[in-house]
């Protein structure tokens, strides 16, 4: 088994585990079952009431997002076959490679849901493995196993049913898992606590830069006193142009130049690690090299609050061209660029780009018609250097206080890491060699689930036989045979004998 401790054949123990521990599968522990497959014809079918039912999307890493929850028509059978039960353990198929067997305990938050096939449930037989300990180890020590012996393809991950239900799992003696249960649950308390106040921190910081790129725009920074800037049309203060349509031509041969594209632009920021490549023909260069202070502004995307989202661009890569989902604001004399390129994301500007993207049909997209006539604030040169000074002093400041935060998070994100380690090594709390082991333990639930499936066995088969008798009693006995009579005869002899006396 790849990235676990081996098992032996008797038993499941492995080497490296703590007096009384002992190796099981996942199969051995609990019931592994998938959900039901959504069939589209199905659907139409109004006979059938509609039920909730749980998607990859509501079940997260240590725990379940059920602000949305969609509803399925299933018949009653299938209603009754997957319906989840308090203490559920729910993991993840797959998809992309965070999603593989994350998951969470159902505490029966919704009466009578049921869940798809890409999302298994493990029920766990007894008292075999306390449920959230059998989560936070999915979640956790057990993701390499489940990364070696998934089906993968690019970033996508996928592991079956019969795969997972393989999945070694260290299970600890039963009064020893209350114990661990125990401590994880106030110490990952604690982490979550201290996560959750960092993350808090990250969007306050956040918030303040957004509040710094808005002083800039509306000459109310702090420290700077400058008139109110004064709006312009870009088209005025600005030349706007386009970038170079992605063809089967242009695929990269003779003459290729590094290529910008939308993923390599952020908000103030440069994502320059993956640069592609695109043919240019004769003159082309001249026209569509970027130059030191060219603004690339990000022409359409999914979300609105990313519209228009932009960066500077400093020379980095030498004869660099764009796309055309990038569209280029080179300033003219009445801007400096880093000026330009603040005011351009900060909140005021970005609510009006947001406006002139909106269409009819609802999508969100710009052009450089667009922005030609989309109007900015400008204050005059000799203000608009001092805003940059102060703003950038301001922004330092924000960027090593995130940073700090960032590291902290970093931290906490090691320190759950060990604590789930060392939970399922042994390592967090004392053994009691007097308790009941662990061996002891899945030996008592492997007879019980033999008791129960021989039970199972002789229930199906005294099913069959009153379904056999039941079909005897109802046959309809066969017609009698026919005997032969006088009266049969009467067809071959014509008249009936008669009799004279004397």
């Amino acid at each position: 088994m790849n990235g676990m401790e081996p098992t032996s054949e008797s038993g499941l123990v492995g080497s490296g585990l703590p007096d009384g521990w002992a190796y099981a599968t996942l199969d051995d522990l609990a019931d592994v079952a998938g959900g039901v497959t959504k069939d589209s014809k199905k659907q139409l079918d109004e006979a059938y009431p509609e039920v909730p039912y749980l998607r990859v999307a509501n079940v997260q890493r240590e725990h379940l997002d059920l602000a949305h929850v969609a509803t399925i028509r299933v018949s009653p059978e299938n209603a009754a076959r997957y319906r989840l039960c308090r203490g559920d353990v729910l993991m993840t198929e797959g998809g992309d490679r965070d999603k593989l067997g994350r998951g969470w305990v159902w505490e029966d938050q919704i009466p009578g849901c049921i869940h798809q096939n890409h999302v298994f449930r493990a029920r766990i037989w007894a008292e075999a493995m306390i449920p959230g300990l059998l989560a936070w180890y999915v979640n956790s020590v057990a993701r390499p196993w489940l990364e070696a012996n998934a089906k993968q393809s690019v970033n996508l991950a996928s592991i079956s049913i019969s795969t997972i239900k393989q999945m070694p799992v260290p299970v600890p003696p039963p009064a020893e898992q209350r114990r661990i249960a125990e401590v994880l649950k106030g110490r990952l308390a604690r982490l979550d606590a201290i996560e959750a106040n960092l993350r808090t921190a990250l969007d306050a910081l956040d918030r303040l830069d957004s509040a710094v790129l808005d002083s800039v725009a509306t000459g109310a920074l702090e420290s700077v006193s400058t008139a109110p800037p004064i709006d312009h049309v870009v088209e005025a203060v600005a030349e706007v142009s386009g970038g170079i349509q992605k063809q089967a031509r242009r695929r990269p041969q003779d003459n290729p130049h590094p290529f910008l594209r939308v993923a390599n632009v952020g908000r103030g920021v440069l994502y320059l690690a993956d640069i592609h490549e695109i043919e240019l023909f004769d003159g082309e260069i001249d026209r569509y090299r970027l130059k030191e202070g060219d603004l690339l502004v990000v022409e359409g995307n999914g979300s609105p609050d990313q519209i228009g989202r932009a960066a500077l661009w400093h020379d980095e890569i030498k004869d660099c061209v764009h796309q055309n989902h990038l569209i280029r604001v080179r300033p003219g004399p009445q801007l400096r660029a880093a000026y330009l390129e603040l005011v351009w994301n900060s909140p005021t500007v970005a609510r009006r780009l947001q406006r002139v993207a909106n269409s009819t049909s609802g999508l969100f997209t710009l052009s450089t018609r667009k922005l030609k006539s989309l109007v900015i604030p400008v204050a005059p040169l000799e203000e608009q250097d001092r805003l940059v000074k102060a703003a950038r002093a301001h922004q330092s400041r924000i960027s090593k206080a995130r940073s700090t935060t960032r590291t902290a998070l970093a931290h906490t994100a090691a320190l759950r890491r060990g604590l789930l380690a060392d939970a399922f090594a042994g390592r967090l709390v004392p053994q009691d060699p007097v308790e009941e082991s662990a061996g002891e333990l899945l030996k008592r639930i492997r007879v019980e689930r033999e008791a129960i499936e021989a039970e199972r066995k002789a229930s199906r088969r005294a099913a069959r036989a009153r379904a056999k008798a039941d079909a005897r009693l109802t046959t309809p006995p066969p017609p009698p045979a026919r005997t032969t009579s006088a009266v049969d005869t009467i067809g071959e002899q014509g008249t009936l004998p008669m009799e004279f006396s004397a």
